[in-house]
């Protein structure tokens, strides 16, 4: 069995999707492949979507806010003369003849755009591998109706089956079993252990800030705003690969028992030894916190997917939000002062996590890869 993997660079949560799928096949010694989509059938078209992502989120937020309403305001619309589907159909010629060659038993793709041009191979050419389509949100972002002739469609959880529904899918397509992610969230560890490893107090509680793999917000700042907080915690700080913050960290008169590390690949191990977490909430860091049953206080979140993920943890009541009139300090008081709280957000989460998603996706798309198709006939 072949599994094709398409992603397309817009941030992290795409690739490592993507990347966590291909690690559970290659432990399984099943042939999968990542492609980066646009990198593979437009060079141009990929930096300038991967670059222009980076900055538009980090210093245009108000411009990227906007046109992410608009796209979801707009008429939703499956038609072949969308401008979407005609930008698909422009890329599609050298992905098809890549699938062709490949010939992919399934084919599995983590970005909406990268669904769009396979929608259109689909239609208008037929296509013999089965098709799995993954959020990498707690929410369908504009443009799912746009796959809707392609097999299935994994969300986060049983939740998001009222937004399927409304994008068009049916009920055989839907597949709620969440977010894949690294399978060593799915494990737990024993937190004073870990905390004791770090050097960190065992019995102390723990708070993890997270400024995602880019570092955005001012991590600075809100360290300051946490250190104001009268309980009695102590902090790890993850600066992802913003070296700056990690240098003011570092410089800056620890009032509270602080770590601060750079760039990290052990964050399961940091989430073992947190009590909370201080995120934005982007889909992949949201399904891991959810996964080691982390209550989540949402910071900085980029507007668009990121402030639908928040409504939607919000709405479970998995997460509290931090604005300007609830600022960081408010929150955590309230909530550290609050056991009973943070229990009921734990029992909200257990409704949520999906700890084995990568596993059980896999697991679907081997059975599914087994059984060879015939080539889909073109629907025009």
């Amino acid at each position: 069995m072949r599994v094709l993997v398409l992603s397309v660079t817009a941030g992290g949560g795409h690739n490592s999707t993507a990347n966590a799928i291909k690690t559970c096949f290659d432990g399984q010694g099943i042939e999968c492949r990542v492609l980066d989509t646009f990198e593979h059938t437009n060079k141009l078209l990929s930096r300038a979507l991967s670059e222009g992502y980076l900055f538009i989120t980090s210093k245009a937020k108000l411009a990227f806010e906007e046109g992410y309403r608009l796209a979801e305001r707009r008429k939703r619309t499956a038609d072949e003369k969308s401008q979407t589907r005609l930008n698909g159909r422009l890329l599609s010629r050298k992905l098809r003849k890549y699938i062709a060659i490949y010939d992919p038993d399934i084919i599995v793709y983590t970005h909406i755009f990268a669904g769009i041009i396979l929608d259109v191979i689909k239609v208008e050419h037929g296509l013999r591998a089965k098709t799995v389509g993954i959020l990498t949100d707690f929410v369908f972002h504009p443009y799912w109706e746009e796959t809707v002739h392609l097999d299935y469609v994994v969300t986060a959880c049983d939740q998001l089956l009222c937004q399927a529904k409304k994008k068009g899918f049916s009920d055989k397509q839907i597949l709620p079993m969440g977010i894949p992610i690294h399978p060593k969230f799915a494990k737990q560890a024993d937190a004073a252990e870990v905390r004791r490893s770090l050097g960190l107090d065992p019995d102390r509680t723990t708070l993890l800030l997270m400024g995602g793999s880019m570092g955005y917000g001012n991590i600075t700042e809100t360290v300051e705003q946490l250190y104001s907080v009268e309980q009695d915690f102590q902090l790890i700080v993850v600066c992802g690969s913003n070296e700056k913050a990690k240098a003011e960290l570092d410089a800056l008169p620890h009032r509270k028992p602080t770590l601060v590390i750079g760039w990290s690949n052990e964050v399961d191990c940091l989430m073992d030894a947190a009590d909370a977490i201080i995120t934005k909430p982007g889909g992949l860091t949201t399904s891991e916190s959810l996964a080691k049953r982390l209550p989540m206080i949402i910071v900085n979140p980029i507007p668009g997917q990121e402030d639908r993920n928040t409504e939607f943890l919000l709405n479970q009541g998995a997460a509290i939000a931090v604005s300007d009139t609830y600022p960081l300090d408010e929150a955590i008081w309230n909530l550290l002062s609050s056991p009973s709280r943070i229990a009921l957000m734990r029992q909200a989460i257990e409704q949520i996590r999906r700890p084995d998603a990568t596993e059980n996706i896999c697991r679907f798309i081997r059975e599914i890869g087994e059984k060879k198709a015939p080539i889909d006939a073109p629907k025009n």
